[in-house]
């Protein structure tokens, strides 16, 4: 039986990108945002959890682009999307 629990914990904890320290979007709350999980890079820098918009390939729906707000500190893109 200890097994098992301690089975099911790790499955849990990689699946809340907790055990890799990566993004996981099992916790969002809104459509386009993702929770990384606090980890530390290659190079030593701690980097403390945060939400980021999700991957999809265009620029134009980034939190930080012009038009757009960003729904954690509500302040106004600035990014020109056309801009390269």
């Amino acid at each position: 039986m200890k097994h098992f629990a301690t089975v099911a914990l790790l499955l849990a904890l990689a699946s809340t990108g907790w055990a890799r320290g990566r993004a996981s979007s099992h916790s969002s709350s809104s459509p386009g945002k993702v929770h990384v999980a606090a980890h530390t890079t290659k190079k030593g820098v701690y980097v403390p959890a945060h939400d980021r918009t999700a991957a999809d390939h265009t620029k134009a729906n980034n939190w930080s682009t012009k038009g757009n707000v960003n729904p954690e500190t509500g302040k106004a893109g600035t990014v020109d999307p056309n801009k390269k």
